[in-house]
């Protein structure tokens, strides 16, 4: 589903940000990303999100590579992920229902199905009852939920989450951990980085390590 070979990222006036990275991710998986800030873990992502592309290698999604894709035809791959991010990208002028529907109207998706495919998504993540609230007025975990709800409003087949608890006590990380497994708990592909994923609940799964643009990989033993 996701196949990365031989990639290699650098930026303008920077170092190799990563550095011969394969990786072979299947439907349905559950990934941590871990390593120390700047280690690449979201240059990694944004590759497999197909916001950014390799300086060298391959990166297929779907059988697709990113590098040979039109222009036009990045959108509609990128129909496939939910992306969510430390900083939220929440709009704050407009209400919680109005920032879960707009991805739906980028996608043409309007009126009563939009209605309730968002109140669906604010349902899951415990928020329903906050459709018509401002963001500004929402605790810092319910600020992340509303981007999961935002971003699994259109149904994607993969999450994509850069550090979703890294601004959150233990209390609110363990809430938006458990709405995590539980989307991968219905098929959903989750990728997901975090500085402790070994400090996590759940069955083994994979953890990618990050190493000065390095990938080496294990699984999580025993997690509880």
């Amino acid at each position: 589903m996701i196949q990365l070979d031989q990639v290699t990222k650098r930026y303008p006036s920077s170092d190799e940000v990563l550095k011969n990275v394969s990786l072979h991710i299947e439907a349905g998986e559950l990934i941590y990303v871990t390593g120390h800030s700047g280690a690449g873990k979201s240059t990694l992502l944004k590759l497999i999100a197909a916001t950014e592309r390799p300086s060298s290698g391959t990166v297929l999604i779907a059988n697709q590579n990113t590098s040979q894709l039109k222009p036009s035809a990045i959108p509609f791959l990128r129909r496939r992920f939910g992306l969510i991010f430390q900083d939220h990208k929440l709009l704050y002028d407009r209400n919680c229902f109005e920032n879960v529907i707009l991805p739906l109207h980028i996608n043409g998706i309007t009126g009563l199905e939009a209605a309730k495919r968002v109140r669906a998504a604010l349902d899951k993540v415990g928020l329903l009852h906050k459709e018509k609230a401002m963001p500004i007025t929402l605790s810092g975990g319910e600020q992340q939920r509303l981007a999961i709800a935002r971003a699994v409003v259109s149904r994607p087949s993969i999450l994509i989450a850069d550090e979703p608890t890294g601004n959150l006590d233990a209390s609110y990380a363990a809430e938006i951990m458990s709405i995590f497994h539980a989307f991968h708990q219905v098929g959903v592909t989750v990728i997901m980085a975090t500085h402790d994923a070994l400090s996590q609940h759940g069955a083994q799964n994979r953890v990618l390590h990050l190493t000065q643009g390095r990938l080496t990989e294990h699984k999580a033993q025993g997690l509880t």
